[in-house]
């Protein structure tokens, strides 16, 4: 097998079929021009949830995603203070350089794959661990119990 030496021997790995059709569904959510761009995306959101997602639901997520997603989920540290779900945005927009806009359109494009492979039922077992405003980012409606 030959290796072209000029591409990082981790672009040079193909990815699991799993994998590409998670990228093809972000591309297609976020209207992106390129699978790289979706991978872009799918990378930075998930980087991000790794750190605000702890115990069996991160556990959960990451066996659900392909294994190159769930890589990006697990690298991460969790912090010790959860973001909202608008603080979120506003943090992953500050690491990227993009607009806080064209962050929730990512984010909404990669959650919308996510929920997909995690099923309802862990979806809703996520928000519960979050604070508020991470349903929306879900694609969900946010209730808030009567007082």
């Amino acid at each position: 097998m030959f290796t072209d030496v000029r591409v990082p021997l981790e672009r040079q790995e193909s990815y699991s079929t799993a994998y590409e059709q998670m990228l093809e569904r972000v591309r297609y959510e976020g209207a992106y021009p390129t699978r790289e761009r979706a991978e872009e995306a799918v990378r930075l959101v998930l980087a991000g949830l790794g750190r605000q997602l702890t115990g069996d639901e991160r556990v959960d997520l990451a066996a659900r995603l392909p294994l190159e997603a769930a890589r990006s989920l697990t690298a991460q540290i969790p912090d010790t203070q959860p973001l909202s779900g608008w603080a979120f945005v506003k943090d992953l927009a500050a690491r990227s350089g993009a607009s806080p806009a064209t962050t929730r359109w990512d984010t909404g494009s990669v959650f919308a794959a996510v929920a997909a492979y995690a099923g309802s039922d862990l979806v809703t077992r996520i928000l519960n661990q979050l604070p508020t405003g991470w349903a929306l980012l879900f694609g969900q409606a946010e209730l808030n119990p009567a007082a």
